[in-house]
């Protein structure tokens, strides 16, 4: 049997994911404590880049709220790209946006990407090379690919998320690390 080209293999696998994020009903609490101690272990990260969950995602909120005194920032979409805007509090700061997506308000200050410590990454999939698969916009790796040498990305998924490959292709930007729980 062939191997179906890469890009082929990417769509396959992006159909398999979303029809198990449709059914998963995994608890999101160890992906949550997971990335409370991986915090808690980088005192120095100021700036973080999180995001608002779609349904299957990790809901970040619950961690979140517990550091106030990290500079949160959440993404708005703006044509075909994300801009960073500062969130003081993400469990009301955010209004439904583009494709249904909470937002932070037009209104809230932009945080220029240079001053992002932490990209926190959600996708589809994620293999244990740091490969992504995100929903196919290319949003994430667009931004991800303006970001400073030294921000760290993090992938945060689910356990069942990670497959053994992501075939990846030449824009895609790999993560760090992964939380998983």
């Amino acid at each position: 049997m062939a191997i179906p080209p890469p890009r082929t293999a990417k769509s396959l696998l992006r159909s398999e994911l979303r029809a198990l994020l449709r059914v998963l009903t995994a608890d999101s609490l160890h992906v949550q404590t997971a990335l409370l101690d991986w915090i808690l272990n980088h005192p120095q990260v100021r700036t973080i880049a999180a995001y608002s969950a779609l349904p299957g995602e990790i809901d970040l909120t619950p961690v979140l709220c517990r550091h106030p005194e990290i500079r949160w920032a959440f993404p708005r979409v703006e044509g075909d790209r994300l801009t960073l805007h500062h969130v003081i509090d993400p469990a009301a700061g955010l209004l439904p946006g583009t494709f249904g997506i909470l937002e932070p308000s037009p209104t809230s200050p932009e945080i220029p990407i240079s001053e992002i410590d932490v990209f926190l990454c959600p996708g589809l999939a994620f293999d244990p090379r740091g490969g992504r698969v995100g929903r196919g916009r290319g949003f994430y790796d667009r931004l991800l690919a303006a970001a400073r040498p030294d921000a760290i990305k993090l992938g945060i998924c689910h356990p069942a998320q990670i497959v053994p490959d992501t075939f990846p292709e030449s824009h895609d930007i790999g993560m760090d690390e992964i939380v998983s729980g």
